[in-house]
C-alpha cells in the first residue's frame, strides 16, 4: 500500500479550473517575455544573422557546395519599399523562436507535471529532451542540407535561356523559413512515435513490418521537398531513413500474447 500511496497525485497540487487557467496565463507572459528578450537581443546582431547564416547558403564557398563540387550564383534583389526591414522582422522572429524552443518546452513540461505521477514524469521529461534535440538536428539538415539543394536547383533552372533568374529577397527568406521549420517538425515524429507507443497505440513490430511501405512514403517525402533530380532525392532520404530507424528503435516491442492453455475437462473421464 504503501508504493500505491507514493504513486498517488500530491494531493495539495490538485488545482480548480480557475487555477489551471492562472498557471497556463503565467507560462504563457513567460514564454512571450523570453521570445521578446531574445528577438531584441538578436535585432541588434543583423550582419551576423543575415551575412553568415541566413544569406550564407547564396555564396559559393558554403560548406555543402565545397563537400559536392557545387556552386551556386544567386543574387537576391529588393522590389518593395519596406520588404528589407520586414524580412529583419521575421527572421529575426525565427531566430528567437528556434534558440527559445528549449525554454518553451521546459514550460510545457512545467505546466502538465503537476498532474503526472513520478514515472510519467521520468518518462515525459525524457521525451521533451528528446523532441529538444530533434527538433535542433531537423533545423540543422534542412539548413544546412536541403536548402543549399532547393537553391542550387532552381537558381540552374530555366525554361529558356531567354528568361533570367532574379529572385526576390522575400521569395527567399520564405523558402529559408519554410524549409528550416518545416524539417524541424518534421524531425519530432519519432517523439510522436514514442508517445504512441506509450499508449500502446503503436509496436515495434508494426514498423518493422510495413518497412516498405515506409520506403514508399519516404521516397514521395522526399520528391515533394526536393527539386525532382535523383541526387537530391537522395540526400534528402538519408536522414528520412534514419528518422525512420530511430523511431523503430524507441518504439516498444509488443507486450507477449499469453501461451496459458485451457485445462481439459475432466468431464466424461472415468
Amino acid at each position: 500500500m504503501a508504493e500505491v500511496e507514493e504513486e498517488r497525485l500530491d494531493e495539495s497540487k490538485d488545482m480548480s479550473f480557475w487555477d489551471h487557467l492562472e498557471a497556463l496565463r503565467h507560462a504563457l507572459f513567460r514564454v512571450v517575455l523570453a521570445l521578446l528578450g531574445a528577438f531584441i537581443v538578436l535585432f541588434f546582431f543583423k550582419d551576423f544573422l543575415f551575412d553568415k547564416l541566413i544569406l550564407a547558403p547564396t555564396k559559393t564557398d558554403f560548406f555543402f557546395y565545397k563537400w559536392f563540387g557545387m556552386s551556386t550564383g544567386l543574387q537576391l534583389v529588393n522590389i518593395e519599399l519596406s520588404t528589407q526591414f520586414m524580412v529583419h522582422m521575421r527572421v529575426t522572429f525565427m531566430c528567437a523562436f528556434i534558440l527559445c524552443c528549449p525554454y518553451i518546452i521546459f514550460e510545457i513540461w512545467k505546466f502538465i507535471a503537476p498532474a503526472l505521477y513520478q514515472h510519467e514524469k521520468k518518462a515525459t521529461r525524457r521525451a521533451f529532451i528528446f523532441a529538444s534535440f530533434l527538433f535542433y538536428f531537423g533545423i540543422a539538415v534542412g539548413y544546412s542540407i536541403i536548402l543549399p539543394l532547393i537553391i542550387n536547383f532552381f537558381d540552374g533552372y530555366k525554361v529558356s535561356e531567354e528568361v533570367v533568374n532574379t529572385i526576390s529577397l522575400n521569395s527567399y527568406i520564405s523558402t529559408v523559413n519554410s524549409t528550416v521549420i518545416m524539417f524541424g517538425i518534421v524531425f519530432e515524429i519519432p517523439t510522436v512515435v514514442a508517445i504512441l507507443s506509450g499508449i500502446g497505440l503503436l509496436t515495434r513490430e508494426t514498423l518493422v513490418g510495413g518497412w516498405k511501405y515506409a520506403v514508399l512514403i519516404i521516397a514521395v517525402l522526399a520528391a515533394i521537398i526536393t527539386p525532382a533530380d535523383p541526387f537530391s532525392m537522395l540526400i534528402a532520404a538519408i536522414p528520412l531513413a534514419l528518422l525512420y530507424g530511430i523511431s523503430i528503435l524507441v518504439c516498444k516491442p509488443a507486450e507477449p500474447e499469453s501461451e496459458l492453455e485451457p485445462e481439459p475437462s475432466q468431464e466424461g473421464t472415468e
